[in-house]
């Protein structure tokens, strides 16, 4: 535990959402980690929403699940993965839980019948929470959702505002990242950047650091008109240009001497230099695996963590892993031959009847045709309703959540979920343990009979059917403590076909993948290696 208080770095965007914020927070969060700094990070959400949980993927990416059941922002994702660490749901903070914990507090006497208003009371329980947060901690690095000028942002900036004069100088810094967009002649332009810069020194904040968002490197002229008209000593303007992999931002930023510049600043120290980092993420890949996700959200964001988790694995094998989506809401004969024209295939999580029966088919597919399979919650599940189908012969099995009235509900709501009536929060939510069958491929692909992994579900195997299933030949190799849920099934015989009930994306690292994802990546190698035998 360090000595001193602990340092703030607070992080804000202008001109647009979408800029990368939460990667260059996460970004310079690695650096510290790089140079010996004990860091964490906190993402403030101005939604007035308590979590994500209830929202759709469309809107806001995927749902995050934390070790503690937190569902959150993807951005505390992006943390995790680049600090190589594991966050808390205090982690995530909200206009939702902000507004709830004061107006609670208000009606219980707390603020002995004073008027309850956004200064002090409000701002007083934002500082309260990111310092909660902070606590033990050498540095916190505090990103700000939104852009500067939000109303919904406003209470937040001003917590930050006060912060900045409660705190020592070198404890504070001020991060803005802003758009430099070009023109159609290429030419880099800064009048965004200054506009957005002004609206922070109209509500009492400085940047002392700009990071200038553009396609390509920013040129000399341009960081030094930022530094004029922005203030900021010129070695204070980085520049953040597009890169193919986001695993290398905070290679791009170190090379800009961000890391130097903060540390300098706030007086850190200097106390050696970490390279596993960079010898992980610029390992050189040797060939390529096609993985299909059949899934019903056309949108990455959706996926987010899949996608991480892939590459993850990929790095590990040292091949690139390219993903051919299926759209598992419309099956034609393309997707068909995206199933077919690849080395895997991943039915990953998801709530509702919309492409359920897609994914269904895309399970037999794997099944039937010897293709590596991995299935993720609700892709679990759906590996369950097809073997029933197609295997047990049972006709019409199914969810009772896709069905009510379905005649046999081999998949069907937790016991605990019958009286459940807020959708917010109540699911069987993050870190579960699963026991492991000894000699089965789960126990193969984890090394031990005992994992810890994140949950996010209602629904479960009916254990009515657990009996028929195995004596058809489905195998569930992983159970929680009681032996009495269903948490990981493969099927004997076949090349790799893996569900797990949890979701175990959200614990993969590019240092340490997830072991699904590597053995599924492994099997798509030896099926990419088969075929070009073969051909």
């Amino acid at each position: 535990m360090p000595e001193d208080d602990p340092k703030y770095i607070f992080v804000t965007g202008g001109v647009m959402s979408g800029l990368g914020k939460g990667i260059t927070a996460a970004s310079l969060g690695r650096l510290l980690k790089n140079a010996g700094v004990d860091v964490t990070a906190v993402k403030i959400d101005p939604y007035l929403n308590v979590d994500a949980g209830t929202m759709n993927p469309y809107e806001h990416g995927e749902v995050y699940v934390l070790k503690d059941g937190g569902e959150v922002d993807l951005d505390l994702g992006n943390y995790e993965r680049f600090l190589d660490t594991e966050m808390t749901f205090d982690h995530n903070v909200t206009t939702g839980k902000v507004f709830r914990s004061v107006i609670e507090r208000e009606r219980s006497g707390d603020y002995l019948g004073k008027t309850v208003q956004i200064i002090p009371h409000v701002t007083r329980e934002i500082k309260q929470r990111i310092r909660g947060c902070a606590e033990g901690h050498e540095v916190c690095i505090v990103e700000l959702g939104g852009t500067v000028g939000d109303i919904e942002g406003m209470a937040f900036l001003e917590a930050v505002r006060q912060m900045g004069d409660e705190e020592d100088e070198d404890d504070f810094m001020l991060l803005h990242v802003t758009l430099v967009p070009l023109t159609n002649k290429g030419e880099q332009k800064t009048k965004p950047t200054q506009h957005s810069v002004k609206a922070l020194r109209e509500i009492g904040l400085r940047p002392e650091v700009v990071v200038g968002r553009s396609e390509d490197k920013l040129e000399q002229e341009t960081r030094e008109k930022i530094s004029l008209f922005c203030d900021v000593p010129e070695e204070a303007v980085i520049s953040a240009p597009d890169v193919d992999d986001i695993y290398h931002v905070p290679l791009v930023l170190e090379d800009e001497g961000l890391a130097e510049y903060v540390t300098r600043e706030l007086s850190l120290g200097q106390r050696g230099w970490n390279t596993e980092w960079r010898d992980t993420v610029t390992r050189e890949l040797d060939g390529k695996v096609e993985v299909a996700l059949a899934g019903k959200y056309d949108f990455e964001d959706a996926y987010l963590s899949i996608h991480e988790a892939l590459k993850h694995a990929g790095l590990h094998h040292r091949v690139e892993v390219e993903t051919n989506w299926v759209d598992a809401d419309r099956m034609a004969e393309k997707d068909e031959e995206r199933l077919g024209g690849s080395d895997a295939l991943i039915v990953p999580g998801g709530f509702g009847e919309r492409g359920t029966e897609g994914k269904v088919e895309a399970v037999r597919f794997a099944r039937e045709n010897d293709v590596p399979f991995l299935g993720l919650c609700f892709g679990f599940q759906m590996a369950v309703v097809e073997y029933s189908r197609n295997v047990l012969g049972l006709e019409g099995a199914h969810s009772s959540e896709i069905e009510d009235d379905v005649e046999h509900p081999v998949i069907d709501l937790l016991p605990e979920q019958y009286d459940v009536e807020d959708l917010g929060g109540t699911m069987r939510l993050g870190d579960k343990e699963t026991v492991i069958e000894e000699g089965s491929l789960a126990h193969e692909v984890y090394g031990d009979t005992s994992v810890q992994e994140r949950h996010r579900h209602r629904f479960e195997v009916n254990p009515e059917y657990i009996d028929d299933l195995e004596d058809a030949g489905l195998k569930f190799s992983g159970r929680n403590e009681a032996g009495t849920r269903m948490e990981i099934l493969e099927l004997p015989g076949h090349r790799f076909f893996v569900g797990t009930q949890f979701h175990p994306e959200f614990r993969s690292r590019p240092g340490t993948p997830s072991p699904p994802f590597v053995g599924l990546v492994e099997a798509a190698l030896e099926t990419a290696e088969q075929e070009e035998v073969e051909a």
